[in-house]
């Protein structure tokens, strides 16, 4: 029954039976024959049919959620009798927001060095979509931010406290300065982070809490295009560590902007299951020495196998 479940992930995943057979390797009839055997196992209707794919019907969600549970455990017994044999081995799928993917190369590095046997895919995604893809398992673990937003019952390392900078070059009008407040941003020369990413929501509520709208004339979602408009003349407002990572070797200004909390949690999430994979839990563990070696991570994160995120905050 796992090959009908998986397929019958996809096809919720894809919502369209050609693409969900492309995403497996196979060809459409085979794809829709393992979706009616699993419905004939199940004796329900699982979809939705006419023309095309047009949803699960109500079994099928709950269905759906018994797959993701069924095949994610599936996974991690096939994952664990491989690394009895062989060790660890295989691929880990990380999916990260854009503003820690330097932090990322940091773990990833280390875990690559201890595991040469492992791959790592790293992908650079939205808060939104690395909840999404973690719960669709098309990948193993993310990092975001923890605090800001619900995550769900997942498991959480905080890896460090998020921190802004002001990123301008030499002859912008703060330039000479060693601290800014929110207040002094000037939102009419910001480029900034697009809206559907958690860090731009951020800036967001930081700014209105002192009456600025932070409404910039240019958004992305890569933060090397806003580092080269900077370059420009433009400013930007970015994670503290990263600024001055992208910063580095250019005639730029990274300036702290002073806030009233202490930062915002960001840390590696991965399904709340147990036991984890032998690669995930190397992961974590890995994790959590990252971020022993940061003096502003919460004490929580350098002790005990991780929290469950939305339990014990």
């Amino acid at each position: 029954m796992i090959d009908k479940l998986e397929m019958f992930l996809a096809l919720a995943q894809e919502e369209h039976f050609g693409r969900a057979a492309e995403s497996l390797g196979l060809a459409q009839p085979t794809l829709s024959a393992g979706i009616k055997q699993l419905e004939a196992q199940l004796g329900v209707q699982l979809v939705w049919r006419g023309s095309r794919f047009r949803g699960l019907t109500p079994e099928g969600q709950r269905v759906l959620v018994w797959s993701r549970q069924i095949v994610g455990d599936a996974r991690t017994m096939r994952d664990e009798m491989r690394a009895v044999r062989n060790g660890l081995s295989g691929t880990v799928r990380l999916a990260v927001i854009p503003t820690s993917l330097a932090v990322a190369s940091q773990l990833t590095a280390d875990f690559c060095r201890d595991n040469p046997n492992v791959n790592v895919t790293l992908t650079s995604r939205t808060s939104a979509e690395i909840l999404a893809m973690i719960e669709n398992l098309e990948a193993d673990a993310g990092i975001t931010y923890l605090d800001n937003e619900p995550l769900g019952r997942l498991t959480a390392v905080p890896l460090y406290m998020e921190r802004y900078a002001l990123v301008c070059g030499p002859d912008a009008p703060l330039a000479d300065r060693d601290e800014v407040g929110w207040d002094e941003v000037d939102p009419g020369n910001l480029c900034l982070l697009t809206p559907d990413m958690q860090n731009r929501r951020i800036i967001n509520q930081n700014c209105h809490a002192v009456g600025i709208d932070a409404n910039p004339r240019i958004e992305s979602n890569s933060t090397v295009a806003l580092m080269a408009h900077v370059d420009n003349g433009w400013s930007t407002i970015l994670p503290l560590n990263l600024a001055r990572f992208l910063a580095r070797g250019r005639d730029l200004r990274t300036i702290p902007i002073r806030q009233a909390r202490q930062g915002y949690s960001v840390g590696l999430i991965a399904p709340y299951r147990e036991p984890h994979t032998p690669i995930l839990e190397a992961l974590l563990r890995r994790a959590r020495r990252l971020a022993d070696a940061d003096p502003g991570t919460p004490p929580t994160a350098a002790h005990g196998p991780g929290i469950p995120a939305g339990t014990a905050r």
